[in-house]
C-alpha cells in the first residue's frame, strides 16, 4: 500500500465508521466506492487512498477533482498530515496513465498559485499539450527555474508560446523565450504588457526587426521603450510606426530633434546606396565624417559592405583582410579593429552584434558602460594574428 499503508493500522477515532470506509475502500463494489468518494463526510486519508489505488479511473477523475479542490483550506496547515497524504495523491495522479485525469488536474490546479511545486513541475512537463499548456500558461505556481529548463530543452513551439503569453513574464524567461528564435512566440512576448524585457534584449528585438518586418509593430506599440531603442527603430522602420512610436513616448525635445536628425541621416544614406561603396567612403573620408555615427547609420540601414569597407579604410588595410577577420567571429577580434579604427566602445558593441553575428552567449559588453574591456596589449595580439598591422593615415 504504500506511503497510505499506515491508514490500515488501528484507529481510535470512529472506529466502526472508518472501517467500513476501508472495507469499501479495499472491497467495495464500484457504485459503493463512487459513493465513499462523494461523500462530504468520507476519510480524507481514505480518499487519497482511493486516488492513487483505485482501478477504475472515472473514481480516480473524481478524487482528482475533489482533492484539488481541498488544496486552499489544507494550506493553512502545510505541515499537517493530510495536506502531505493529498499532496502525495495528486503528485501519483499527476502521472496517471489516463489522460483525462491528467487534464482534469492540470484545469484545476492552473490558476492555484499555492499549487504544490512537485506536482506543477510533472504536469509542466507533460508530453501532452491539453495537460502541460494550461500550466505552462497560466499557473503562477511554476518557478522561472523550471520555465528556464523547459525553455533550453528544444521544446516544440506551442510550448514556448504559451510561456510568452504568462501574465507575468521576468526578464530572464523573456531572455531564454527569444533565445529559442520562436518569431510567433517573441512577437507574443512583445505584446504582452505583463513581460519584463531587459534593455538588452530590447536591442535584440530591435536588431532582429530589421529581418522580421512582423515584430515592427508590435515593439513600436510597445509601452515605455528607452530613448535610445525609439531612436534606433526610428531609423528603419516605416512611416506610419514613426509616427505611433513618437506620439507614445515621452522624449525631451532635445531627444526629438536627435532623432529625426536621425530618420533625415539614415534615408539620405539609404538614398546613396546606389553609388558604389568605395566611393561613398571615400567623399565621408574626405570629408571627415566616418565615425561613430556614420558607421552607426550604416549597421542601422543593413549596408555591412560599407561597414567592412569603411573599417579597412579608417584601420589602413583591405577590405578583404576585415571581411575574413569578421568571419572569425570573434568577440575579440571585432574590439581589436573597432578600437584600432578609432570608433568608441558603442560602434564595437553593435559590430558584434550586427556585423560579426556573434551568438548573445558570447558578446563581449562595455566596462563601465563605456570603456573597452580588454587590455591594449589583447587587442595588437588580435591584430597581429589577424595579419592587420598599425593603422595607418589615409
Amino acid at each position: 500500500m504504500g506511503i497510505f499503508s499506515s491508514l490500515f493500522g488501528p484507529k481510535s477515532k470512529n472506529p466502526t465508521s472508518f472501517e467500513e470506509e476501508k472495507r469499501i475502500a479495499l472491497d467495495g463494489s464500484d457504485e459503493e466506492r463512487r459513493g465513499l468518494a462523494q461523500s462530504p463526510s468520507a476519510s480524507r486519508e481514505i480518499l487519497c487512498y482511493m486516488a492513487v489505488k483505485d482501478k477504475n479511473e472515472d473514481i480516480r477523475l473524481l478524487l482528482a477533482e475533489r482533492l484539488a479542490k481541498l488544496l486552499p483550506d489544507l494550506c493553512l496547515d502545510k505541515k499537517g498530515k493530510v495536506y502531505k497524504y493529498v499532496v502525495e495523491a495528486l503528485s501519483v495522479l499527476a502521472l496517471d496513465e489516463v489522460i483525462k485525469i491528467r487534464v482534469a488536474l492540470s484545469s484545476s490546479l492552473k490558476d492555484y498559485a499555492d499549487a504544490p511545486p512537485d506536482v506543477i513541475n510533472k504536469l509542466a512537463r507533460d508530453i501532452e499539450r491539453q495537460v502541460s499548456e494550461p500550466i505552462l500558461r497560466y499557473c503562477i505556481a511554476l518557478p522561472d527555474k523550471e520555465l528556464l529548463e523547459i525553455l533550453t530543452s528544444a521544446p516544440q513551439d506551442w510550448v514556448v508560446e504559451a510561456i510568452a503569453n504568462r501574465p507575468a513574464v521576468s526578464q530572464p524567461v523573456s531572455g531564454a523565450v527569444l533565445q529559442t528564435g520562436n518569431l510567433q512566440a517573441g512577437q507574443d512576448l512583445m505584446q504582452n504588457a505583463g513581460a519584463e524585457i531587459s534593455l538588452e534584449d530590447l536591442k535584440l528585438i530591435v536588431e532582429k526587426a530589421k529581418d522580421y518586418p512582423e515584430w515592427q509593430k508590435p515593439i513600436a506599440m510597445r509601452k515605455n521603450l528607452p530613448d535610445e531603442i525609439v531612436k534606433e527603430l526610428c531609423g528603419f522602420v516605416e512611416e506610419s510606426l514613426k509616427t505611433l512610436l513618437l506620439e507614445s513616448t515621452n522624449l525631451s525635445d532635445e531627444a526629438m530633434m536627435e532623432v529625426t536628425s536621425s530618420v533625415v541621416r539614415r534615408v539620405e544614406f539609404a538614398d546613396r546606396k546606389k553609388e558604389k561603396v568605395q566611393d561613398r567612403v571615400f567623399r565621408f573620408l574626405k570629408e571627415g565624417r566616418l565615425d561613430d555615427e556614420t558607421i552607426q547609420d550604416a549597421l542601422s540601414v543593413r549596408d555591412n559592405e560599407f561597414v567592412m569597407c569603411a573599417l579597412a579604410a579608417l584601420i589602413g588595410t583591405t577590405t578583404q583582410n576585415i571581411r575574413d577577420a569578421i568571419q572569425l567571429r570573434s568577440a575579440k577580434a571585432v574590439l581589436a579593429i573597432s578600437w584600432r579604427a578609432g570608433l568608441s566602445m558603442r560602434t564595437a558593441l553593435r559590430l558584434e552584434q550586427e556585423l560579426a553575428r556573434i551568438p548573445y552567449t558570447d558578446i563581449i559588453y562595455p566596462r563601465g558602460g563605456t570603456d573597452y574591456p580588454l587590455s591594449q596589449e589583447d587587442m595588437e595580439w588580435q591584430l597581429n594574428f589577424m595579419n592587420i598591422g598599425k593603422k595607418h593615415n589615409v
